[in-house]
């Protein structure tokens, strides 16, 4: 018997689109190739009482965001305390700061002045080449994206839409979003390996045979999204992809031994002058941890030594910034390489110079029985998980109104 709607992964927006299909009373089955729903959400506990988020951890636009809603109908607190990145760092003169903050704001400002009627370009044009901070600039930006502002559209960051307002769940953004799921029809540890489209029903090739689907809705990550997963092949849908790979991003969680040395949510960034370096949030939530923050090519090359290649890295820089005794003090608690997680093989995507409009082109359905969904279908809030959210309700409004004629 086949069912109405396969639902190919269960992280954000597999999830939205399954709560969607189940509220109009359309059969659905998540397929999920992990051992967990949450997908690039996934909160860890390192010790009782600590939770750890080792995918998303910010709801970005929180004043917008419906994971925000979700979470407190889950009885989960909103810690509203401004980021990191907007208080002032430790060991970063305050004039200092207020100048490099003016240098990026100003190639922000140059980059979404890009006329529509311009041609897209790498976002690294935009640099002020005499300016000082653009090392730091290149950095911040691979926290953002993952990847360095060469490999970059200037047109697809300058479509980003954020409200500025970003706040934390306390008990984990990945258990919000897991616990989203609960009840839902499920099968964990079944990766979807192909899809047949040739015939008058899907049929999906898993590990233990074919099943069968009226229509589906693909929420893989553009790494996933291959030549050879459709048959007949979708070479659009595989050319959207590679036009919105994913970047790295790894966030580094340390113990903290004497921690109230420090304010809670005190920010430090390990060098001001260099592209290749981390961000640190010490003492998130007044708890006795760091939080180390990794992306671009920094983070792809770390990956490859594993956790204890990401500790050296921030050793090195806490004790250049606070002092050779600060070693003694922290201890690795988690990380995850997401790059090297073969269900995701890289954090969240971005757009390569030229290729902004594959987003779309990503997002429309095949067939009215083949519907995209995920962060990298957002036009305007790719990279979070309330942009994956919004997709896939957006791809479960589309099976719902063609079902309905």
């Amino acid at each position: 018997m086949p069912i109405q709607v396969a639902i190919i992964g269960g992280g954000a927006a597999g999830i939205a689109a399954a709560r969607r299909l189940r509220d109009a009373h359309i059969d659905c089955l998540i397929l999920e190739a992990r051992s967990r729903l949450g997908g690039r959400a996934w909160t860890v506990a390192a010790q009782r009482d600590l939770p750890l988020d080792l995918g998303c951890g910010w709801l970005h636009s929180g004043d917008r965001n419906p994971w925000r809603e979700i979470a407190e109908a889950q009885g989960c607190a909103i810690d509203r305390t401004p980021p990191p990145w907007m208080r002032p760092a430790m060991g970063f003169p305050p004039a200092e700061q207020a100048d490099f903050q003016a240098a990026f704001q100003a190639f922000n400002a140059r980059a979404e002045a890009l006329p529509d009627t311009d041609p897209d370009c790498a976002a690294s044009k935009f640099l002020d080449g005499s300016c000082r901070w653009n090392p730091l600039i290149e950095a911040i930006t691979t926290f953002i994206s993952g990847a360095e502002l060469e490999r970059i559209s200037a047109r697809d960051l300058a479509r980003y839409d954020d409200s500025g307002v970003n706040w934390r769940v306390a008990e984990g953004y990945g258990s919000v979003i897991a616990g989203y799921g609960a009840g839902l029809p499920v099968r964990l540890n079944c990766p979807v390996r192909h899809i047949d489209h040739s015939g008058r029903r899907l049929k999906l090739e898993i590990a233990a045979g074919t099943i069968a689907a009226d229509a589906a809705i693909v929420t893989l990550p553009t790494s996933l999204i291959t030549e050879d997963l459709f048959a007949p092949a979708l070479p659009e849908k595989t050319e959207a992809a590679l036009g919105l790979p994913l970047g790295f991003a790894d966030k580094l969680f340390l113990s903290l031994a004497d921690a109230e040395e420090f304010k809670p949510d005190s920010s430090l960034l390990g060098h001001t002058d260099r592209i290749g370096t981390a961000a640190y949030h010490l003492r998130p939530f007044g708890r006795p941890y760091i939080e180390g923050y990794f992306g671009g090519g920094l983070a792809a090359e770390l990956e490859r030594g594993g956790i204890d290649a990401f500790f050296d890295f921030a050793l090195a820089e806490l004790k250049d910034q606070l002092g050779n005794d600060f070693g003694g003090r922290i201890k690795p608690l988690g990380l995850h390489a997401w790059g090297r997680d073969s269900f995701s093989r890289g954090a969240y995507s971005h757009a390569r110079p030229g290729k902004a409009d594959c987003r779309a082109a990503l997002a429309a359905p095949v067939e009215n029985r083949l519907f995209f969904a995920g962060e990298a279908c957002s036009p305007t809030d790719f990279s979070t998980a309330h942009g994956a959210y919004l997709t896939g309700v957006a791809a479960a409004e589309q099976v719902i109104a063609f079902r309905r004629g």
